[in-house]
């Protein structure tokens, strides 16, 4: 059969109706754009999100969520709202590399009170949040929500980015102009292609059949996520949030996706796991597991984010993860910039923070790939088919790496030093409040921009120049000696270092040593945040 012609409402296309100059747009309407946008809004922006369509995810995808996340809501006064939607710590909470017979071979325990004063991991129902995050967006009235907008061209000068998108209604068009636009649009993202940036894959490509199910209450399932390393076949079951669970079961060589997809071979799947009459399908579908990555994160007054910028396979939890952080960054980026307090050369660290670390999560991602490869290799007596170098898995240790360079002090990123990892965050009380004098979790007292933390007061001295940088972006000073810790403790570093000072997401731009006083960390900061005075 031809093709239908176009309808009516699209040959009789509205005028386009150009929209007044907004700070930021942002082109997708994910939970990396939702995050994206309350970012941005939370520091004063005017932001307009664009999402070709009208309805939110029905269906679960992401499952994870860690503790940087969760403090990155924190800043927000979001950290309840999202939490509330958060599984509690079970008993046991751990994750396992397991046999053919579900016996774990290595266990990990998931912290309840990590680094960052949020568990290290914990497990969510994607609808569920992506309607929270749509209703805090909708409290918002600095945000603009156009759904069932289509992006379909993107322009950009050296003043601001004019985005059209097309009503997949009646047919209107609408041109956005903003001085910066975001593309969270998505791995096959249009916003990428538009502005001519390669899509490079980074070697790693895996059909998995994803089953979601709903079980009922007779169900009797472990607690404990497992990647099973079958020899003959690999698989991985996710404790996600009750009552749901999830399966993730690699494609055999020869395996069609029809054949994986026959309810025959599901049933047969899961029927060692639970019986048929105690569960619901809720998905069932066959993805591919890929890695690639962006070949820029910007082109211009265009940005990527998200999967848009990056895509890992799902084996540490980090996809959704690494396009929070992300929208951290531009958090805090785009608004120094917008204000004129930091020139537009700031964003151009973006992608020297962002794409390193985000490879450096596919690495590991891959790298979990092959241990089960490995194991399942020895189960079956046969060579592993890897070898050790190539296993960047770190088992046992943090999930996430630490950050190689930007607006940080380069010298104190190597092996060893502490620039680029995140500061702890235990649950403290000032010592010498009135009244109510509740425990409340560490970032409370750094605010929301810079801050200098020091063991003592005398240890935040600055001078002059440091310290009108330091007040002009917004920042703060914090002695340790006001607090005492309720709950987990304070950064080892404060055993050999004086003073430290802490970007808005969290991350050390550097500590004070024999090579750097307070007031040279501050001025180099100004140097490295293109700060204009």
């Amino acid at each position: 059969m031809g093709r239908t012609p176009a309808s009516s409402s699209w040959n009789t296309r509205k005028p386009s109706v150009i929209m007044s100059i907004i700070d930021v747009s942002i082109i997708g309407y994910g939970p990396v754009g939702a995050l994206t946008a309350l970012s941005l809004a939370n520091a004063g922006l005017r932001v307009r999100i664009l999402e070709r369509s009208s309805d939110s995810v029905e269906m679960p995808r992401a499952v994870a969520i860690d503790g940087e996340t969760l403090r990155a809501f924190q800043r927000l006064d979001r950290s309840n709202e999202i939490w509330g939607l958060c599984q509690l710590p079970r008993d046991p909470n751990t994750i396992a590399f397991a046999n053919s017979k579900r016996v774990p071979i290595i266990s990990l325990d998931i912290l309840g009170f990590g680094a960052n004063g949020w568990p290290d991991m914990t497990f969510f129902d994607q609808p569920e949040l992506e309607a929270e995050l749509r209703r805090l967006v909708a409290l918002d009235d600095r945000i603009e929500v156009k759904l069932g907008n289509e992006v379909v061209r993107v322009d950009q000068d050296a003043e601001s980015v004019t985005i059209t998108s097309r009503d997949r209604e009646d047919g209107g068009e609408t041109k956005t102009v903003s001085r910066y636009s975001i593309g969270c649009d998505g791995a096959s993202s249009f916003v990428r292609e538009t502005v001519g940036i390669e899509w490079l894959s980074l070697d790693y490509d895996q059909e998995w059949l994803v089953i979601d199910i709903t079980q009922g209450p007779d169900a009797d399932l472990p607690l404990t996520t497992m990647q099973i390393c079958d020899p003959a076949r690999l698989a991985t079951y996710i404790c996600v949030k009750d009552p749901n669970r999830r399966w993730e079961f690699q494609l055999l060589p020869g395996e069609t996706r029809e054949e994986i997809l026959s309810d025959e071979k599901i049933g047969e799947l899961l029927s060692s796991w639970i019986d048929p009459k105690d569960y619901e399908i809720r998905r069932a579908a066959v993805y591919q597991f890929h890695a690639a990555t962006a070949e820029k994160w910007r082109a211009g007054r265009v940005l990527l984010a998200g999967d848009a910028a990056h895509q890992t396979p799902p084996f540490l939890g980090q996809g959704l993860n690494a396009g929070f952080r992300d929208a951290v960054n531009l958090g805090w980026k785009l608004p120094l910039v917008l204000s004129g307090v930091c020139g537009d050369d700031l964003l151009d660290t973006y992608a020297v923070e962002r794409d390193p670390h985000a490879r450096d999560l596919v690495d590991r991602a891959v790298s979990i790939g092959k241990l089960m490869e490995v194991l399942a290799a020895r189960e079956a007596g046969e060579p592993d088919p890897h070898p050790p170098e190539s296993l960047n898995v770190n088992v046992g240790g943090p999930i996430v790496p630490p950050m190689r360079g930007g607006v940080m002090i380069q010298s104190q990123t190597e092996t060893g030093k502490l620039a680029g990892k995140l500061l702890r965050q235990p649950r403290v009380r000032a010592r010498k409040a009135e009244g109510d004098n509740e425990d409340i979790l560490l970032d409370h007292f750094l605010g929301k921009s810079f801050c200098v933390v020091g063991r003592e007061t005398s240890d935040l001295a600055l001078g002059d120049e440091a310290k009108t940088i330091l007040e002009q972006l917004g920042g703060s000073s914090l002695a340790l000696t006001d607090l005492e810790v309720t709950e987990g403790r304070f950064d080892s570093l404060f055993e050999e270092h004086a003073a430290v000072l802490v970007r808005p997401d969290r991350y050390i731009f550097g500590v004070t040593d024999k090579e750097w006083s307070l007031d040279q960390l501050v001025l180099e900061l100004g140097k490295k945040l293109s700060f204009t005075g």
